[in-house]
């Protein structure tokens, strides 16, 4: 099915927004909701019907900004654009939006999702040397499919749906990584206080090999090197590594075998903001050969009184976190922890048994999130593709 393209302009009205001045306190903590593009990406749906910071009337007669009737589509337009809702009370944006208030001939939930399957062209219309924008008279050259109304309402209802199914795989999935959490706050209690009492006294250097790695931009004094991936502190999250971009480091075959990662070794890094502090996971060897910067300690246990699954959660724990930041050395706004600090901390050690069990439940869980993960991706491949086919008609 073939329909007709018009500009946006013919069957809606673009918006741009403003700030009032922010040190003037008649302009702010008014009654008028006005929202930020931040606002948006906090959003769980595409509906918007209160935002942290409000305008009076004098604010709004203080700036350029303008109060968009319920049912408008907001777009921001920079920093970052392209994120979308729909604002289901009356609401004035600041200067990082070109929203539209759709006519008589125009859904707003149509245009809503019009506006998600082609929010990367959409972002690629963007200029500007120090943040991309597009501009209103950019935005108001879109050209946009306008089926007659009840077919509109059609397809966004079944966008509406699918999306909502979508979304409940999306919460599944996040319940689940709440589950280890929980598993684990059960079976060995508030670790910070060591309410169950178990064995103390013993520092993780007792039980474990704590190294550094690789510096880059080190001299090397052969020219027998190779190319190896390594991790940098931007791979080690908070109990996850991210893979997606994995550099990679010439080195010498001594170097590689020194700061080679095995399975089961624990990572963490060094600092630098404070939520970088004593950020760790397990390696489990998802890729066959992979060293690691100087930035990120790996931790390789030796002795049997402690499994590494167990280890790397008690080091990711609030005991852990708490233990780093009293003994990182801090400057501002940046903290750091060495290998003296690292190999001194203070273990609470439950019994074997009880740290395979937990390991074991673990895993189990780790299956099921995998699962549910192939499935939430699966879902999201499948949406896109309604996407277009909606928008190319074949719905």
């Amino acid at each position: 099915m073939t329909w007709s393209t018009v500009p946006i302009t013919k069957v809606a009205r673009v918006v741009g927004g403003a700030t009032p001045k922010t040190d003037n306190p008649d302009f702010w903590d008014g009654t008028i909701d006005w929202a930020t593009p931040k606002d948006l990406s906090d959003l769980d749906g595409k509906m918007i019907s209160s935002t942290p910071r409000k305008i009076t009337d004098a604010g709004l007669k203080g700036c350029a900004a303008e109060v968009l009737p319920a049912g408008s589509v907001l777009f921001s337009s920079r920093a970052p654009i392209g994120h979308i809702a729909i604002n289901s009370v009356p609401m004035a944006t600041n200067q990082g939006f070109k929203s539209f208030v759709p006519g008589p001939e125009l859904d707003a939930s149509f245009l809503y999702w019009w506006l998600d399957a082609n929010r990367a062209p959409l972002q690629a219309m963007g200029t500007g040397a120090t943040f991309k924008e597009v501009s209103k008279a950019v935005v108001e050259r879109i050209e946009i499919p306008v089926p007659p109304l009840e077919e509109q309402r059609r397809i966004a209802g079944i966008l509406d749906q699918a999306d909502a199914l979508r979304h409940l795989r999306t919460r599944a999935l996040d319940r689940l990584n709440t589950l280890g959490q929980a598993i684990f706050h059960e079976m060995f209690g508030d670790l910070r206080t060591n309410e169950l009492g178990w064995q103390e006294g013993v520092t993780l250097g007792e039980l474990a090999d704590v190294v550094s790695g690789i510096t880059k931009g080190r001299k090397v004094k052969t020219e027998n090197l190779r190319e190896v991936p390594y991790l940098a502190v931007s791979n080690v999250q908070d109990r996850f590594l991210k893979l997606e971009v994995v550099k990679t480091i010439e080195a010498t075959e001594d170097e590689i075998a020194r700061y080679r990662l095995r399975r089961d070794d624990v990572l963490l890094t060094e600092g630098g903001d404070p939520d970088k502090l004593g950020r760790g996971t397990l390696w489990k060897e998802q890729l066959p050969e992979c060293i690691h910067q100087n930035h990120v300690f790996r931790v390789r246990v030796f002795d049997d009184r402690a499994r590494p699954t167990f280890l790397s959660w008690q080091l990711g724990s609030e005991r852990g976190k708490q233990y780093f930041l009293r003994s990182a050395k801090q400057t501002t706004g940046i903290a750091s922890i060495n290998k003296t600090q690292i190999n001194a901390f203070p273990l609470v050690l439950p019994p074997v048994t009880l740290q395979k069990k937990f390991e074991e439940q673990l895993s189990d869980l780790d299956v099921r999130m995998n699962a549910y993960g192939a499935a939430s991706a699966q879902s999201e491949a499948l949406f896109t593709s309604l996407q277009h086919r909606a928008f190319r008609g074949e719905l």
